[in-house]
């Protein structure tokens, strides 16, 4: 099969974990980019190499959409390990299992330890419950691929307790500028929804106080709507069935052509199909379609579940993300939620990786009386909030010089070379949480890095890295930085190795004084001169 690029990519990825000796490793790619092809693909190769695969999941839409896709994709039919069905003694290389039936210790007992070569996790932000370990527990020979669309690393601690490494990420802002995505504006309603009494179990809100807390404005919610949501196909996602039920009702009223859909439903496919061919506008639902379901034509969602929980919000705003004819943008409607907890999920956490750009975005977003491009509001944060950060690196520069050291403080390369998501590196996985290696610190220090100030082997293998890319990309090294920088310069991790090394030179041949006519904080280098081809006449 064709793969996208970035799908190609992630393939090689995976590969080049298990080949380098990680057994278990993370794949992360945004709602509607593919993910299910390319665990078929993967899948497929597993085949041809002699492995027995084992795809895992927790619902059975979830294990249906993975073997229709797999036989549409690759050719390969699937056995299913669920209920009253068995893999046990099938022909079939590939298994569809179901964690609640696998997981009980008799039916897994019958399976020798080796029988799976390789273990793949659809919607593996599930794969730190006891069910799935007890599965991989009992394989303990598979490899094993998990794959996600949590959007950021923060989600990925307690994913680090099952998995070694991150093996490949696409993010939605990535997903969005190449085209594989639609963009998304996020519009917040002023209205103010108290859910300051809601109490937190398992990590995230109640349902049951949720539902609750939401009564009382599900009338003023649905007039709302009638603003922004009439000539749309919208996806409400609601606390509890009954409030699901209430909501329904009261958008009936209100003349939307609405429907709604439980795990009881009797013709949940019929409604769904209505509403996918047009028939029914806005449908209602208490978080039964957050995964396994698929609507293109999906241009407004409203979350009416706040969460906590990143992952749980992406596949929410996730049914609105993918491609359609006649589509340019998916709304995502957004509320004043009246809480005393800052980790609430709000549009900007789908963008934002660093906490400090997400607050400050999600503060101009409300503030505006129209839709906002998440894309460009973002840029705008960042840039806020990067300013901010450069007043008081400036103060800490200052500080530096009276010490006179001879290496690039980390968060002063992080500003410099303009990377904010190094200046707010997080650990994911057990090795990043421990502290630098000896080694890590000596090449760190050798290359002009200030290591005392390195809190993670993480951390210190990131700016590792980022030194590796921008050497091979002809970028400044840390001792320009510093030096330049020192001398007033801003920036200097932007410019090229050479223009740097001149500007030092001019500065050496100066007798260390900035040249006549070079007003540091305002330098810009000069753009590298085009290359030209030279032809010899014989």
């Amino acid at each position: 099969m064709g793969l996208r690029p970035y799908q190609q990519a992630a393939e090689e990825a995976v590969f080049g974990q298990w080949q380098s000796g990680v057994g278990k490793t993370l794949l992360v790619l945004p709602t509607g980019t593919g993910k299910t092809v390319v665990f078929a693909s993967i899948t497929e190769n597993c085949v041809k190499n002699g492995d027995r695969v084992l795809i895992l999941a927790h619902r059975g839409e979830l294990l249906q959409q993975a073997a229709d896709k797999l036989q549409k994709f690759t050719g390969l039919r699937c056995a299913v390990e669920k209920a009253e069905e068995s893999c046990l003694g099938s022909w079939y290389r590939v298994a569809v299992g179901s964690v609640q039936s696998l997981q009980r210790p008799a039916r897994l007992d019958r399976f020798p330890p080796d029988y799976f070569g390789t273990i793949i996790i659809d919607e593996a932000h599930h794969a730190v419950s006891e069910g799935y370990r007890r599965i991989l527990d009992h394989f303990p020979g598979a490899r094993v691929l998990g794959v996600t669309a949590t959007p950021d690393r923060g989600d990925m601690k307690n994913l680090g307790q099952v998995f070694q490494s991150l093996a490949y990420e696409y993010t939605l802002p990535q997903a969005i500028r190449d085209g594989y995505l639609c963009p998304i504006k996020a519009l917040t309603i002023p209205l103010r929804l108290d859910i300051r009494g809601v109490g937190v179990q398992s990590g995230d809100f109640k349902p049951g106080e949720l539902g609750t807390a939401l009564d009382p404005y599900l009338d003023q919610i649905a007039d709302e709507m009638e603003h922004y949501c009439r000539d749309r196909k919208t996806v409400v996602f609601l606390p509890l069935v009954k409030t699901s039920q209430k909501f329904c009702e009261i958008l009936r009223r209100h003349g939307f052509q609405a429907a709604e859909v439980n795990g009881e439903s009797e013709h949940r496919a019929e409604v769904l199909r209505d509403f996918a061919e047009g028939r029914l506008n806005v449908l209602c639902n208490a978080m039964l379609l957050t995964e396994g379901w698929d609507c293109p034509s999906v241009d407004c969602v409203i979350v009416l579940r706040p969460t906590k929980v990143r992952a749980l919000y992406s596949q929410m705003v996730g049914r609105g993300t993918r491609l359609h004819p006649g589509k340019d943008h998916l709304l995502l409607l957004d509320f004043l939620w009246h809480t005393e907890r800052l980790d609430l999920c709000r549009p900007a956490d789908l963008i934002c990786e660093d906490r400090e750009v997400a607050q400050k975005m999600t503060e101009e977003v409300n503030d505006s009386p129209m839709a906002m491009d998440l894309l460009e509001a973002a840029q705008q944060a960042e840039s806020d909030v990067v300013a901010q950060r450069e007043e008081a690196l400036a103060k800490t520069l200052a500080e530096m010089r009276t010490r006179k050291r001879k290496l690039v403080d980390p968060l002063q390369y992080a500003m410099s070379i303009q990377d904010p998501g190094l200046a707010s590196y997080v650990p994911a996985f057990g090795w990043e949480a421990e502290s630098p290696s000896d080694k890590q610190k000596a090449q760190l220090e050798k290359y002009g890095i200030f290591p005392d100030e390195i809190q993670s082997a993480g951390e210190a293998q990131r700016i590792l890295d980022r030194m590796a890319e921008r050497r091979d990309k002809g970028l400044t090294t840390p001792k320009q930085i510093r030096f330049l920088e020192s001398k007033g310069f801003v920036h200097v991790g932007t410019w090229s190795f050479e223009a740097a090394k001149r500007m030092i030179d001019r500065i050496a041949a100066n007798g260390w004084r900035i040249p006549k006519g070079v007003v540091p904080s305002a330098y810009l280098p000069p753009a590298p001169e085009p290359q030209t081809t030279a032809f010899t006449v014989w």
